[in-house]
């Protein structure tokens, strides 16, 4: 009897070969639903460049389900220097691709985001922390994505400390819903599954590929379906209960959400939550 494994295993392979050879970017922009001038603002703090594509399956969804106006804010331009304007304009470019705004802390980004400088540059610290605070002051987000606080990269952990520090220094009254992202080091408890369909997944995927020199030193994009196929099999026990019935989903993404009140973050999802495809998002964001 042949082993039907052994194609199955061959063809991811041969399929992740295949997309060494595709193009990286250049692709007509995706399309963006119409948004009025005063639909809910959404603000995705990314660490650096791509991180908005790969973390950016919520957002997008509500973009074109909910019409949000989803703003990806650069939090920087990665450590070299030597390659922030091309960074910033395959940003630029991704951010087109999916129908994202964009908005920049600084022109080069802001530097050295990350939790050692928050602890003996307190001043640069504080800086930084008065620009992400008044960029959520002007915004009033109906939504704000960050990464976990453990999410592995120092940027990636000073981005979530960064974003916590100037919610601190707003007003009492404001508030929004936190939902925290992950992707260097899994959360210890997501409480939310979204499902992504094939065309998100693959505009995703095309934007992604917008930073090509980034993709060519590790090909995040190739590898992103595989990784939001795991999340399903994560997902299915670690936010739908322990030793639970998996979702017949494709491909997900796992994140936290909270909400933002009084100066300080509650827990309003007792228990995870997944949303297919073909459920609303209304029911928890509207």
């Amino acid at each position: 009897m042949t082993n039907p494994y052994i194609k199955f295993v061959s063809d991811y392979a041969n399929l992740l070969k295949a997309g060494e050879s595709y193009k990286l970017g250049g692709y007509p922009p995706a399309g963006r639903p119409v948004v009025s001038a005063d639909a809910p603002r959404v603000l995705l703090f990314s660490p650096h460049p791509d991180d908005e594509c790969i973390t950016g399956a919520l957002p997008l969804r509500l973009l074109r389900e909910l019409k949000m106006n989803v703003i990806n804010v650069a939090v920087t331009l990665g450590s070299r220097k030597e390659r922030r304007l091309g960074r910033r304009e395959e940003l630029r470019q991704a951010c087109e691709y999916l129908g994202f705004g964009l908005v920049q802390t600084r022109a080069q980004g802001l530097e050295k985001i990350n939790a050692q400088t928050r602890k003996i540059d307190p001043q640069l610290w504080a800086d930084a922390v008065g620009v992400i605070a008044d960029l959520v002051r002007n915004n009033r987000p109906h939504t704000i994505f960050l990464p976990h606080d453990q999410d592995w990269n120092s940027t990636h952990i000073g981005t979530h400390l960064l974003v916590m520090d100037a919610l601190k220094m707003l007003d009492n009254g404001f508030c929004c819903w936190l939902c925290e992202t992950e992707y260097w080091a899994p959360m210890a408890s997501p409480n939310l599954m979204i499902e992504s369909s094939v065309a998100d997944v693959a505009d995703l995927v095309t934007a992604t590929s917008f930073h090509a020199e980034e993709v060519k030193r590790n090909p995040y994009h190739l590898r992103l379906p595989a990784w939001m196929k795991d999340n399903v099999r994560r997902g299915g026990e670690v936010v739908g209960g322990q030793g639970g019935q998996a979702p017949a989903y494709a491909f997900a993404t796992l994140y936290r959400i909270r909400k933002w009140a009084h100066s300080q973050c509650e827990e309003v999802v007792k228990a995870g939550q997944w949303f297919s495809c073909g459920d609303s998002l209304d029911r928890l964001f509207g």
